[in-house]
């Protein structure tokens, strides 16, 4: 499996092909996920632990941190891909604490495609 450049502080390493429709801005997509510090792979969520469900949103329209709208605007349904950003098209400066995420850290997002509406 190869890394490839999304954009500037975003690459992607595809899993499996998807067949179905691709993400487009403003499409309501649903996703399987699993969030992991990239250093030391560390997961802080993921929507197949118990109590959680697949996540939706629209894509490319800002509901989502930058570097997993980036990411997923180049996949589509069926897909699943790893997503590998730095920390700036991430949590940035704040981090996310409530998730254990540190101030500027990588986030690694392993993505499935669900549904692309």
């Amino acid at each position: 499996m190869t890394s490839v450049p999304v954009c500037d502080g975003v690459s992607k390493v595809v899993i499996q092909e998807g067949s179905g429709k691709p993400v487009t801005k403003g499409s309501s997509v649903t996703v399987n996920c699993t969030g992991m510090l990239t250093e030391g792979m560390k997961k802080f969520w993921c929507t197949k632990d118990p109590g959680q469900k697949p996540f939706t949103f629209n894509a490319g329209v800002g509901q989502v941190i930058a570097g997993w709208d980036q990411g997923c605007l180049t996949m589509r349904e069926g897909e699943t891909s790893r997503i590998t950003m730095t920390g700036e098209k991430g949590y940035g400066a704040g981090g996310f604490p409530a998730w254990g995420i540190p101030p500027n850290a990588s986030l690694t997002f392993e993505l499935e495609i669900v549904r692309v509406a």
